[in-house]
Parts: structure tokens; sequence; C-alpha cells
């Protein structure tokens, strides 16, 4: 193989005038050779116009280019290999040449097949792309796998991530939510692959159809939603990197949290870290690119948008509305109508005529019920045996107070009507903190006779004491303390009148008596029943 110091001195040769014969039989080489040297300075490479193949392989190439012909209509993980296309033409068609020959002509055919790009660049401002990322946590109570939700701006690669509990239409609405309150600001697009909680259905091309509530998310931040072709997540490839960075290096090692809340304090300290990074080609940190992205990107509304799923619901005989495959319960009034239940990452609501009604906790798993025991006060009234067979109320966690109430009314007044006069102080929970109602008992305990009109008139005044009594259970001798010198301080003696006075006398010297009670029973002879009405003590129902 010749060399470049032997080209020059072909060349040099030629310069001196020698034809290209001499030059050949000088150096002993073809003519061809000084020819080449002529016309190029140094030995061009060598170079392989077509992949060179054995005689075997060359019937069989038909064979192999239908095989892969067949597989751009399968599964991409489902195509043939090189050792899987061998094996096929070894035993299905007889082939007996090597395996090296048919990988070379396989690397060949997909060599010209493989997708090439041309690089982008967006404005600032303009563009932010949308991805989850999936990390392990270590919680009290195990490991688990959290999905954490990744914004990223494609100019400045300004990055936000929240850790969240599932990956739900809703949790995304709050993540977006979130990612915009933290930025200050909106891009014009936000880019995500089509995941079905955000596109419910792709039709040819980048033609979506939007989950009603994220379209209702885009009206609200006015951003114009984009998806990527299917199977392309290189159109967005800044929230691709931050998806490597956020397993490899801000959950690496596996981080150790109370919960989420603390998890995303943790990840909003990496946020605001990277942006004193210089990110790939770039030549100035994210920080002052950030910059120009917040300068020109949309304003954030005013107002928050309410992130929740919306779903209408009919309250069943169980004072109960379904909602992903949950039971919530809801007052007696709203039983066998119509409401509306939105749905958030952490609480559910539910909607009547245009206000709330019942407010629970989020529950993820599924046939489970969430009730509240203030829902079923006016049921408990006409079923007061569910008192010790329901378990919303014999699951209920009460002070200690209530318990020995009960005993103590059971005990003057008998089963039956101890519990019914027990179940009329719970409904008092309906209108009063429970602070205020067991700070009542307390008052009225170690009197001769107690009942729920008694508890009901202490409990309005504590209601009506200035100020207001807090919510943490005072002592006995506190509490009086406290009650006596508040109604002292609210004591009020209205200036007398004497023509009233006087016209008592008229009426008893003429033989009337204002007030006949010769045949009105006594006190303790007047039935339970309207001793509570006249105290005020009615049917109460909770709200959210």
């Amino acid at each position: 193989m010749r060399t470049v110091d032997d080209f020059a001195a072909l060349r040099r040769a030629h310069r001196e005038g020698f034809s290209i014969r001499q030059i050949a039989k000088h150096f002993g080489v073809g003519r061809d050779t000084v020819r080449k040297a002529l016309q190029h300075p140094e030995p061009p490479p060598y170079r392989r116009l077509e992949p060179r193949l054995a005689p075997v392989f060359g019937p069989f190439r038909a064979v192999v280019d239908t095989i892969l012909a067949g597989d751009q209509d399968a599964p991409r993980k489902q195509r043939h290999t090189a050792s899987q296309l061998f094996r096929r033409l070894r035993d299905e068609y007889g082939y007996a040449g090597g395996y090296d020959q048919v990988r070379r002509y396989l690397q060949s055919q997909r060599r010209q097949q493989r997708e090439t790009f041309i690089p982008l660049d967006h404005p600032p401002g303009h563009r932010a792309e949308a991805d989850f990322g999936h990390i392990h946590v270590d919680f009290p109570d195990g490991r688990r796998l959290v999905p954490v939700l990744l914004v990223t701006w494609s100019y400045s690669n300004a990055p936000f991530a929240l850790a969240l509990p599932t990956e739900r239409t809703e949790a995304i609405l709050h993540g977006l939510v979130e990612a915009f309150a933290f930025f200050g600001c909106v891009p014009k697009e936000l880019w995500w692959d089509n995941p079905t909680t955000v596109a419910i259905r792709l039709w040819r091309g980048r033609e979506r159809t939007l989950q009603p509530r994220y379209a209702a998310l885009a009206s609200h931040y006015t951003f114009a939603p984009k998806f990527c072709l299917p199977a392309t997540a290189t159109e967005k490839p800044r929230v691709e990197h931050r998806v490597f960075d956020l397993q490899r290096r801000w959950a690496t090692p596996v981080p150790r949290v109370a919960d989420l809340g603390e998890l995303n304090e943790h990840l909003r300290r990496c946020c605001l870290t990277e942006r004193s990074r210089i990110c790939g080609e770039q030549t100035e940190p994210v920080a002052v690119r950030w910059e120009r992205d917040r300068a020109a990107a949309l304003a954030v509304p005013a107002q928050r948008f309410d992130a929740c799923v919306l779903q209408a619901g009919q309250v069943d005989k169980y004072q109960t509305v379904r909602f992903d495959h949950n039971c919530y319960s809801v007052p007696r009034r709203w039983a066998f109508r119509c409401v509306t239940v939105k749905g958030y990452i952490d609480h559910v609501e539910v909607v009547a005529e245009g206000q709330v009604v019942a407010r629970h906790g989020r529950c993820y798993g599924k046939g489970e019920r969430v009730l509240d025991p203030l829902h079923y006060l006016v049921t408990l009234e006409h079923k007061p045996a569910a008192l010790d067979h329901a378990p919303v109320y014999r699951d209920w966690q009460l002070p200690a107070v209530f318990t020995e109430l009960r005993h103590t009314l059971e005990q003057q007044l008998g089963v039956r009507a101890g519990s019914r006069h027990f179940i009329r102080v719970l409904q008092l929970l309906a209108h009063h903190p429970l602070a205020r109602v067991e700070q009542a008992i307390l008052l009225c305990r170690g009197r001769a006779a107690v009942n729920a009109a008694v508890l009901a008139a202490q409990v309005e005044r504590l209601a009506r004491t200035r100020p207001p009594i807090s919510d943490t259970p005072m002592s006995l001798h506190d509490s009086d303390r406290c009650l006596a010198s508040n109604r002292l301080a609210a004591l009020h003696v209205p200036a007398p009148d004497l023509n009233r006075f006087n016209r008592l006398l008229s009426c008893c010297s003429q033989g009337e008596c204002v007030h006949d009670t010769t045949d009105r029973p006594a006190a303790e002879d007047q039935p339970q029943t309207v001793e509570i009405a006249d105290h005020g003590i009615g049917v109460g129902e909770a709200g959210p």
C-alpha cells in the first residue's frame, strides 16, 4: 500500500520533467499508480461501493429483504435480530453460510433506515415540555415508586419537579398550576406525549381530542396545547434529559423523607440549584437564559385555576355518591338528588345547588366508603339502633366524656331514653365545635339531673360568651371561672317601669290571675320531648 511519501516522490519526479513511463520504470510502480499520484496529493482511502457478498449468501438476499419488509409492521421489540434471521435461513431455507455474512447485510440495510434529525432552536418564552418521571423513595412505611411531574423550558432548560400521588388528570392539573406559580409565567406552547389523561383520542397527524378539564386549563392560562407524534420522544428532548437528571442526580442516593411534602421541598431546591449550571452546548448559565424566557412568556392570571375533575352523580339511599370506585357521604337533605363531585388530588367536594354540601379526604382505594358521622344525624334519630351497629358511629373516635355521658344518661333515664338523649347531644355537633360540646358536658357533670335539654342550654350559653371559647378543652375549674366572669361582663339590667307594676296590682285586685298554673303538671312530669323542643334542640345537619 502506497504512502503519502511515495506519492510525493512520484509527483516531484513528474515536476522535474520525467514522463509517466520513465517514472514508473525508475520507481518500479505501475503507470496507473503514477497517474493516481498525479491526480491526488495523497493516497485515497479504500472504499467499497457495494457490500461484498459471499457466493453462498447471494441467493438468500431476496428472502432476507422479504423478512425485513414484514418487520416494518411488527412491534419494535418483536422484529428479527441478526441471530434470529440466521436461524430462520438455516432451518427453513437451507442456508449453509456463516452468521457474519447475515449480520453485515442486516447492518447495511438498517443503516439506510435510521432516522436523521434537523437541529432545532426555540425563541425565549415560547415553548415548554412536560412529562412524568418515576423514582423510588423511602417513606416511614417502606419504599414506594413515586411519579414526578417535570416541566422544562425549551430555551433556558429551567426545570420544575413535583411529586404527586398519581398520574391522573387531577394530578396533572394540580402539578401544572403549581408549575406556573413556581415560574411566575406561562409558556405560549406546552408539549406533551400522548397520555390518555390529557389527550383522550388521537387523530391523524397532530390532531387530538383534549380531556375537557385540560382544555379548560389551557383556556384559563391561554397556552396552546401541543403533542408529539406517537413514539417520538425526541420531539421534547429537554424534559427527557431532565427525567435522567431526576433519576441519576436528584434521587441518587434514594431519598428518605417523611411524606411527599418533604420530598417536594427537596425537588424544589434541586430545581433552583440547576439555574446556576451551564447545560449542554450552551455558553450561559440557565439563570441568564431563564430571564429571557420569563420576559417573553405569558403572565399568570390573577385567578387560580380550580385543579379538579368534575363528575355528575346521584345520591343513593345510603346518602352516598360514587366517585372513582369509592362512595362519599352527604347530608340527609341531599339524598336521592343529582349532585356534582369535584375530585382533587387530596380531597373530594360534593356540590349541589351551587354550594359545597360535603367535603372528604380523597381515597385512592377501591370499593371503600368514606363517611362523615355528622351527615347521618337526621337518620340516626329515626334509627337509634345504628348507634351501636353502624360502623360510622361504632368506630367514631370521640373524647372519653361522651362515653361517660352516655352511661350516665342510660342509668338515669333508661337505656332507650338515654340513647335518644345521647343522640340529641351528638346532633349538637352539627352546629357547634367538638370542644364546645365537650366543655358543656364537663360543666354539667356531677349534676343530679342531666339530659339533652340541659346540655343544649349549656352549649348555647357557651356560644354566646365573649370572647368565643377556643377549640382546646379546658379544665372544669377554669371553665366555671371563665363562664362566671363572662356572665358578669355581659349582665345588663333594664330600667324599672313602675306602670307595669301598677297594672299587675290592678289585675290582682279584680281577682284575675296573669299566669294560671293550677292545672299544669310539675316540671319534672313534663315529657322529655317537650323539654328538648323548648330548649331549641332541632335535628341538625352538618355541612362541609
